[in-house]
């Protein structure tokens, strides 16, 4: 089966297991990506849903004929029938390890994919708490209150973290992503002070990730802070999708977004600002594709990823896109990031350079294949 295809059916079908420990845990609950796993396929390694109820359906397997849990090579089944090998990446060294005040330092930063690190410096939200505000597909404060993680993490615990991760198991780039805090600088404050102490510990490429901020001087300051890159994500696009999935966040319009990701181009650079759109909420395709195509215009990478539903959540029995769905948006903004000379390779860090939650990637130069 072609790599690009098998990637699309397992990020929207996931992956049922049937041994559960293989490599890094995966993640329940949280911020995203969560209810996933990293899993290796043919040298790339992508985040597949493996812990909600699509996933227990999924025709996709792996762990059966007697694999061992403990091994980190297994094969990929579909409909019982062995088609692949897959990997599982091993759990990172950093994650043995404890602050002076016993915090241990997976509840400040995760691995994600196999060499990315990723926080969210603060673990709480304006609108989580009240459904008639919330993001519909949030789960940013289960981990919290599962007691896997703390409310907020200071820029020196991130600092420490970060080193030791980029020591001993050779992170390449972190990810800084927050809840929206009752601010005007919507997080984007915070994550100055702690861009600055990562920075001053080592020398590790920075996203930031937050809501567009009341002004837009910001982006400077984070920019002098050492962020690198800056992700503002619109999740989904059309205002009647808007006001019923993420009713508090709509209120935040596109036209400001934009006015938003321009401002943020001209600090970062072309191809440094990214943003989320989560397929299969309700945009049509005809949407999704011309939002990314006026994204791209403007120097901002469009990361498209398909909607995975998360457990104990308003949407938890959503059905996530179909892959025929994904592809074809896959097939389109790849072109369009082609003819626009725009790369996720090309992002100092981030989402979409790590690009494990989305096979957009695998479409990029797609004329070359």
């Amino acid at each position: 089966m072609d790599k690009r295809k098998l990637v699309t059916e397992l990020q929207s079908q996931g992956l049922k297991l049937i041994a559960h420990n293989q490599g890094v845990a995966g993640r329940i609950g949280g911020a995203g990506p969560s209810d996933h796993k990293a899993v290796t396929i043919d040298g790339t390694t992508v985040m597949i849903p493996v812990y909600n109820d699509i996933a227990a359906e999924s025709p996709y397997t792996v762990g059966a004929n007697g694999c061992s849990p403990l091994q980190h090579e297994s094969s990929l089944h579909k409909n019982n029938k062995a088609i692949a090998s897959i990997e599982f990446p091993q759990q990172p060294k950093f994650y043995n390890l404890k602050t002076a005040d016993g915090v241990p330092y997976n509840h400040i930063a995760l691995l994600h994919s196999h060499n990315v690190l990723a926080t969210t410096v603060l673990q709480t939200c304006i609108r989580y708490s009240n459904r008639s505000t919330s993001c519909q597909f949030c789960a940013i404060e289960q981990s919290l209150e599962a007691g896997k993680t703390i409310a907020q993490k200071t820029p020196e615990q991130l600092a420490e973290v970060a080193e030791a991760a980029v020591r001993l198991d050779g992170v390449e780039h972190l990810v800084m992503t927050t809840g929206t805090p009752n601010t005007t600088d919507r997080g984007a404050a915070y994550l100055t002070k702690c861009a600055q102490a990562v920075k001053a510990r080592v020398n590790l490429p920075i996203q930031a990730q937050c809501e567009p901020p009341n002004d837009f001087i910001w982006f400077e300051w984070m920019k002098i802070a050492g962020v690198d890159s800056l992700g503002m994500h619109l999740e989904v696009i059309e205002p009647r999708v808007r006001d019923r999935i993420m009713p508090g966040k709509a209120k935040v319009s596109i036209d400001y977004y934009f006015q938003a990701f321009e401002a943020a181009v001209k600090v970062f650079g072309w191809g440094q600002v990214s943003t989320y759109i989560l397929a299969g909420l309700g945009d049509s395709l005809e949407t999704i594709i011309s939002t990314c195509d006026r994204l791209i215009k403007i120097g901002v990478y469009p990361f498209v990823v398909p909607f995975v539903p998360i457990t104990n959540t308003p949407l938890a029995a959503h059905k996530p896109p179909s892959s025929e769905f994904m592809y074809t948006i896959y097939q389109q903004v790849g072109a369009m990031l082609n003819h626009g000379g725009m790369s996720s390779q090309n992002i100092k860090a981030g989402c979409a350079k790590c690009g494990a939650c989305s096979a957009l990637s695998a479409f990029e130069n797609i004329n070359d294949q």
